[in-house]
């Protein structure tokens, strides 16, 4: 079993940057993919970013669109997901998320552990 906690997130205008860190415990993180999930007030958990084990390959969702950077270093046990370009619509709660199965998962039922979240506020 593994336990995340995440950090890094705050308050930031519009058009800043941020970069979210999970680090995990417990368990080697390099048994795990990766995803980082955000929710905001009155929505639905959504789907961020995922990397796999060896971290060769990156998915993201489309609202992403080039702003967003997952990464992982297995040697520190952490994951990452840098933010660019900050708009008001990336305001939520964002969480990191680690699946011991083989299979890339875009939905949060295919991840088995989660941390507790962070919070992301884009001023105007």
């Amino acid at each position: 079993q593994v336990q995340l906690v995440e950090s890094g997130g705050g308050l930031v205008q519009a058009g800043g940057s941020l970069t979210l860190s999970c680090a995990a415990s417990g368990r080697t993180l390099s048994a795990y993919t990766m995803g980082w999930f955000r929710q905001a007030p009155g929505k639905e958990r959504e789907f961020v970013a995922a990397v796999p084990r060896s971290g060769t390959a990156t998915y993201y969702a489309d609202f992403v669109k080039g702003r967003f950077t997952i990464s992982r270093d297995n040697a520190k046990n952490a994951a990452y997901l840098q933010i660019n370009s900050l708009k008001q619509d990336d305001t939520a709660v964002y969480y990191c998320a680690a699946d011991g199965s083989y299979s890339l998962h875009r939905t949060p039922n295919g991840y088995q552990y989660w941390g507790q979240g962070t919070q992301v506020t884009v001023s105007s």
